[in-house]
Order: structure tokens, then sequence, then C-alpha cells
């Protein structure tokens, strides 16, 4: 009687490591998303906040041009 060959036989210590090895690398890859996601949202609020800045910095000339045109 011969032995068939058949598929290897992981043992259940392989196979914890195996699935805590694939649990370890789906968490750092959603870190690794959501730090993206992060640092976009941080650069648009950044972006957003220069823009608005700008814009004060332009209204504050404008009123001080229209105030010294009245004044004249």
């Amino acid at each position: 009687m011969s032995e068939r060959p058949g598929p290897d036989r992981l043992s259940k210590p392989e196979i914890g490591k195996d699935a805590v090895q694939s649990t370890v690398e789906a968490a750092a890859s959603t870190v690794g998303e959501v730090a993206g996601i992060i640092t976009k949202a941080v650069q648009d609020v950044a972006g957003a906040l220069g823009g608005f800045a700008t814009e004060l910095f332009e209204i504050k000339d404008a009123s001080k041009k229209a105030a010294e045109e009245q004044g004249d």
C-alpha cells in the first residue's frame, strides 16, 4: 500500500503565524491609507485657510485705498 501524494499539511502554529502576519499586513495597509487621507485633508485645509488669508489681505488693502480716496 503506497501513500498518495497530497497537499502539504500546515501545523497549527504555522497557521496561527500566517493569520497574525496577514492581520498585521492588513492593519499596516489600513494605517497607511488613513495617514494618506489625513495628510491630504490637512493639505486641503491649509490651502483653504491660506486662500482665505489672502482674500482678507486684499479686502483690507481695498478698504484702505477706498478710505484714502474718500479722504482726498
